[in-house]
Order: C-alpha cells, then sequence, then structure tokens
C-alpha cells in the first residue's frame, strides 16, 4: 500500500509540473480516457493496462455510460486512481465528449473498455511524436474472450506508410490503413478542431479517424503495442457471420465520408462520393452487403458485376496494399459473388474474421506473405 500511494505522489507531482499547452513537439502530459458501457468484465483490465503506462504523467478517465451490469462497482475500486464519470446513458460518442471535456493532456488516447494498452505505447509515440501530426498510430495484436492471442494483428503494412502516403490514398481511395480508435495516440490541438462530437454514427473513432489525415499527419508505428479484445460483441470487430453488419459497416463509411468531406471545404478529396468505388477497404463490406442481405444494401441498382468492374479499378489504384494481398482479394471476391447460398456467407467471414479461416488457407496466406503472423 505505502509502494502504491508513494507511487501516485510522485506521479502527481511530475503532473503538476507538465503544462499539457506547454508545446506541440513533445507528449507531455498523458490522458487516457475509457468510455464503458456493460463491459464489466473486461473494463477492470482496461484501467490496469492504462494504470500501467511507462510514462511519468499520465491521468486515467473513466465514463461509465448508463451500465446496468457490474460495470460502476468495477470501476469504483479504482476511485482514488482515475477520474470516475458516471452519466445516463448517452452513446459512445457522449461518453467519449464527456471524457475529453475533462481530458488535461496534450497526448490523448481513446481506450475501449474491452481493450488494452502495452506498458511502452506512450514511449514509443513519444520518440516519434512532432508539431502538425494528428495522431500516432500502433498496430494491434488481437486476443480473444480470455486475452489470449489469436496470432493476428491489424492493420497488416507491406511498406509502413508515410504521413504524405496516407494523405495521398485518402484523395484516391478516401481511406487508408488505420487500427480501430484504441490503436491511436492523438494530438490534443488535432482533436480540439473536431472536438465535441456529433453526427449520423454513433461511433466516436469514425469521426476522428476520417478526419486525421486532413487535419494533421498521420505518423505509424508497425508495431503491436496495443490489444484488440474479439469476444462476439464488439462494434467493430466479427466473430461470426451477422449479414446485416456489412451493411452497417458500409452506411459508416460512407457517412466518414460525409463527415471527411466536411472538413475544410473537402479540401482534399474529390467531391463525388464515388471515391468510395475505389477502396480496398470499403469495397469488400458492399460486396458481402449486396450478396448476404441484398434487400438491406444501402446502394441503389448495385450488382455483383458493378463491384467487381470497381474492384478491378481499385486494385490499380494506389492505396496501400500489396500486390499479393490484391490478388486475394480478387479471388474472395468472385468467390463471394459466384458461390451459391450458404456457402458465400461461409467464404465471406473469411475475410473478416481470422479465426474462422480453415487452417490450410491461414497457411497458404503466410506462405504467400498476404498475411503476416504477430
Amino acid at each position: 500500500m505505502w509502494a502504491t500511494a508513494r507511487h501516485l505522489r510522485l506521479r502527481s507531482a511530475v503532473m503538476d509540473r507538465l503544462d499539457p499547452e506547454a508545446s506541440d513537439d513533445a507528449v507531455g502530459l498523458v490522458s487516457v480516457v475509457i468510455p464503458n458501457f456493460n463491459y464489466a468484465r473486461y473494463v477492470g483490465q482496461a484501467i490496469d493496462s492504462a494504470l500501467a503506462l511507462d510514462w511519468p504523467a499520465v491521468e486515467v478517465i473513466v465514463v461509465d455510460d448508463g451500465s446496468t451490469d457490474d460495470s460502476r462497482q468495477v470501476i469504483e475500486r479504482y476511485r482514488e486512481r482515475v477520474t470516475i464519470v458516471h452519466q445516463s446513458n448517452g452513446g459512445q460518442i457522449a461518453a467519449c465528449n464527456a471524457g475529453f471535456a475533462r481530458a488535461r493532456g496534450n497526448a490523448i488516447v481513446f481506450l475501449d473498455s474491452d481493450d488494452l494498452l502495452h506498458p511502452s505505447v506512450i514511449r514509443e509515440a513519444a520518440a516519434v511524436w512532432r508539431r502538425g501530426l494528428s495522431k500516432v498510430q500502433f498496430q494491434m495484436r488481437v486476443i480473444d474472450a480470455g486475452g489470449q492471442p489469436t496470432g493476428s494483428f491489424l492493420p497488416q503494412f507491406q511498406v509502413v506508410p508515410s504521413s504524405d502516403d496516407v494523405k495521398q490514398w485518402v484523395r484516391t481511395a478516401a481511406s487508408y490503413p488505420t487500427p480501430p480508435g484504441s490503436g491511436n495516440v492523438y494530438s490534443r490541438r488535432y482533436l480540439e478542431k473536431i472536438f465535441p462530437l456529433s453526427g449520423e454514427d454513433r461511433a466516436a473513432d469514425s469521426y476522428c479517424l476520417a478526419a486525421a489525415p486532413h487535419l494533421g499527419d498521420v505518423v505509424t508505428v508497425a508495431k503491436p503495442l496495443v490489444d484488440y479484445r474479439v469476444h462476439g460483441s464488439n462494434d467493430g470487430a466479427m466473430a461470426e457471420l451477422d449479414a446485416r453488419r456489412f451493411a452497417k459497416e458500409l452506411k459508416r463509411a460512407q457517412a466518414r465520408f460525409r463527415y471527411a468531406d466536411s472538413l475544410r471545404g473537402g479540401a482534399f478529396l474529390p467531391k463525388s462520393p464515388a471515391v468510395l468505388d475505389r477502396s480496398l477497404a470499403v469495397l469488400p463490406y458492399r460486396l458481402a452487403s449486396l450478396k448476404l442481405l441484398p434487400s438491406e444494401h444501402p446502394i441503389e441498382r448495385d450488382s455483383s458485376w458493378k463491384v467487381l468492374r470497381d474492384l478491378t479499378i481499385a486494385c490499380c489504384t494506389p492505396q496501400g496494399v500489396s500486390r499479393r494481398a490484391r490478388a486475394a482479394l480478387c479471388v474472395w471476391s468472385i468467390s463471394v459473388a459466384l458461390a451459391p447460398r450458404p456457402i458465400d456467407g461461409r467464404i465471406a467471414l473469411w475475410r473478416f474474421s481470422s479465426s474462422s479461416r480453415p487452417e490450410l488457407l491461414k497457411r497458404a496466406l503466410r506462405a504467400l506473405d498476404v498475411v503476416k503472423a504477430a
């Protein structure tokens, strides 16, 4: 107990000496904001990972968004070490807005309450931190519900992208390789340009990720330093086939485009949303949505041959995807388009859930260097 109290006093003393507004050239004080809703099983581990960061100045802000499980009891155990915000259920955006309003840090992490930070992630961010960046992004190691690594990580990089690469890919294909929300350390100065968040997409990370290339530099560190937990209830990850998810993700991509296009008058993007037709990140969702649940597909008069035509064009559009990965995506797309039901659904899931792939396919993708193991 004495050691913990002494550690907290030292950390508090360091934070008191740091002015989070002093310089954009240094990380300084780090704010870890943890929005939580009904993740009592995981939120304590997320808080522990934030408190264990190997960095002298860290504040942890936990926003419980009206949980109805045992989350609040779990969070209360940390009252002496973190800032706790209890609010009625308003969604992830409301929780992140509340957390950001209380954050003092020059660098900010929005940690999903089922994910985990590795101790060295801030030191790695500090090593590349510079004026003018919007975020430093890392790869994420995929873990299962019990916290065991699955052997996968995301995103996959054949070549580590530069900030200029990211901007170019956003211009040509409206997307860039990025981890989900927890895999990013954001600059406060960048976030101040877009907060408080509001819009048609209820996921806060959609706005932070979409705006980043437009309002600053995206710096990539190709190391898996955050754990991304896949447990079947994730908003973004897919563990089993749910045909409605594909239409949902396609709508989210369209919403992100509209939001990004509104920034600075759409300075970096073409005015037409047709740019999404060249996105290798979006096209798989479009095909799966069309093939598996055409009644809810959000694009009128769409067809499999149109998707395959757009895929051919997209494969010739630079966006950071290797030649072998593009070839694998073409094979997958043709297979989904031509396969009868229910085989098409099984093949579709292989693209979005690595754990669902047959072992032989996993080995082939690794041997061809399409997928790299963690």
